[in-house]
């Protein structure tokens, strides 16, 4: 997240934000507040300077932030836009917000990108980690009719700049290792990502970021450190540039499985054929020239 360092920028917030917007001086303390486009087509990140010291007074502040209107900047507060929030609930790292029924006459991608902006300010509170949303007491469903359940920021796919486009919700297939770190499992994955990030890239991140721990049997394919340079797609060819961490093996996985999970897992994509691996912009001579294409040969199920 970047913080605005004009003191242009800094003044016209202070004036048409008021409480919230209102800033003693910069340095600690700093939150970001997220609010909806008038597009609606994204979401978009204004700094506030916290004032409250307890969870409570923290959370009654951001709510607050959320649910005030500014006259001037173009976006919406999220709990301004045509519903009301009936109570809020705090208990230990969860905080519960009940809705009335007008939440959910918001279109899909509009409600999505609603909860993106609530989950994601609320989450900056040290004792908050999950955020719920009930409908005048029941259950909220997504668009697929699915529970959404408790959500935390990491659900909602950020990027490096001011804005975040729509989110979409995305199942992507992940390949990962079974037990002996010699063969490779399929799963799959359900999970909202920010249209800024390609999903090329989301898929080489969700596999680097491991099982979710809800499938029994399965682990990292690859190492966990390693960090993403670029990925790009060409004429049908990914090219993934990774760190030299990725040729580190951990839990018995080698470098050739964890190649296949990477490629099996990108070629599952419509518009990816072949995958090339690069190290630090090179392709390692033990690679080969040639792009790899899926290899099912060391794909196998799970035992029940």
């Amino acid at each position: 997240m970047k913080k605005w360092n004009s003191i242009l920028l800094f003044l016209f917030c202070l004036l048409v934000l008021g409480a919230c917007g209102r800033k003693q001086e910069s340095g600690e303390n700093i939150y970001q507040v997220y609010y909806v486009s008038n597009t609606e087509t994204k979401v978009e990140m204004h700094e506030h300077q916290m004032q409250g010291t307890t969870t409570e007074q923290q959370l009654d502040e951001l709510i607050e932030c959320l649910s005030t209107m500014p006259e001037k900047l173009e976006y919406k507060a999220p709990f301004a836009m045509g519903f009301s929030l009936l109570d809020v609930s705090l208990e230990e790292e969860r905080v519960l917000l009940n809705v009335d029924a007008a939440y959910k006459e918001m279109p899909p991608t509009t409600e999505v990108l609603v909860r993106a902006a609530i989950v994601r300010t609320l989450t900056q509170i040290p004792e908050i980690s999950y955020v719920g949303i009930n409908v005048e007491g029941e259950q909220l469903y997504d668009n697929l009719e699915n529970p959404v359940g408790w959500m935390s920021a990491d659900q909602f796919i950020d990027n490096d700049g001011n804005e975040i486009n729509t989110y979409e919700l995305v199942r992507v297939s992940l390949y990962f290792a079974n037990e002996g770190g010699d063969q490779l499992i399929e799963t799959y994955r359900e999970k909202h990502y920010s249209t800024n990030t390609p999903l090329e890239r989301f898929v080489v991140e969700e596999l680097i970021a491991g099982p979710s721990g809800q499938i029994e049997g399965v682990y990292p394919s690859v190492n966990p450190d390693t960090e993403i340079i670029n990925v790009m797609t060409r004429d049908g060819i990914c090219y993934v540039n990774l760190d030299e961490t990725f040729l580190t093996v951990v839990n018995n996985v080698p470098t050739e499985i964890s190649i296949y999970a990477v490629v099996n897992s990108l070629v599952e994509l419509s518009n990816i054929n072949r995958v090339q691996i690069l190290i630090n912009g090179e392709v390692p001579a033990s690679f080969g020239s040639a792009a790899y294409e899926r290899n099912l040969d060391m794909v196998t199920t799970l035992e029940p």
